[in-house]
C-alpha cells in the first residue's frame, strides 16, 4: 500500500497536526502560529472612527482590547478586535490558531486576522510568566548591506 492510500486517497493533502508554539519562542515578523495562552489581563483602546468615516455611523469604529496574555514561558501583549474582545476576559483560556506577530513602534504584539481562529478552550493549569514580557522588548530594524 502506497503511502498515498493509507493516508486516504490522494486527492486530498492529509491534514497536519498543529505544532504549538511556546510564547518564548516568537520572534517578529513569522506568523503560523499555534498557541495555548491565558489571558491576564484585558484593556479597551478606545474606539476611533475612521477619518472621512461618517459622523453618523459611530457603532461602526472597530472595538479593539490590548490583551496580556502568556504561558508558562513568557507573556506577550495579544491585540483583540471586534469580536475576539469577548473571547480573551481575564483568567480564559484560549487556543490561538495561526496567529502572526505585529510590530507596533518597535515592539512585538500577537494577532489573528481574518485567516486565523481562536477558541476558547478548558482552564489551563500552568501560571503565566509575567516577568517574561516579550512584548516589553524594543526591537530595531536594521537593513543589512549585503
Amino acid at each position: 500500500m502506497s503511502t498515498a492510500a493509507a493516508q486516504g486517497g490522494s486527492d486530498k493533502p492529509a491534514l497536519r497536526r498543529p505544532v504549538f508554539t511556546k510564547v518564548d519562542q516568537l520572534r517578529p515578523g513569522t506568523n503560523g502560529h499555534t498557541l495555548t495562552v491565558k489571558v491576564v489581563s484585558a484593556t479597551p483602546v478606545p474606539g476611533r472612527a475612521r477619518p472621512g468615516a461618517p459622523a453618523a455611523a459611530p457603532s461602526r469604529a472597530p472595538r479593539i482590547a490590548e490583551c496580556l496574555v502568556g504561558d508558562e514561558t513568557g507573556a506577550i501583549v495579544f491585540t483583540a478586535r471586534n469580536d475576539q474582545v469577548d473571547l480573551l476576559k481575564p483568567n480564559a483560556t484560549v487556543i490561538l490558531r495561526n496567529a502572526k506577530i505585529d510590530m507596533f513602534k518597535g515592539s512585538m504584539r500577537l494577532a489573528v486576522d481574518k485567516w486565523g481562529r481562536i477558541e476558547a478552550v478548558e482552564p489551563a493549569s500552568f501560571t503565566v510568566k509575567e516577568d517574561n514580557n516579550l512584548s516589553l522588548i524594543e526591537y530595531e530594524l536594521v537593513n543589512v548591506a549585503e
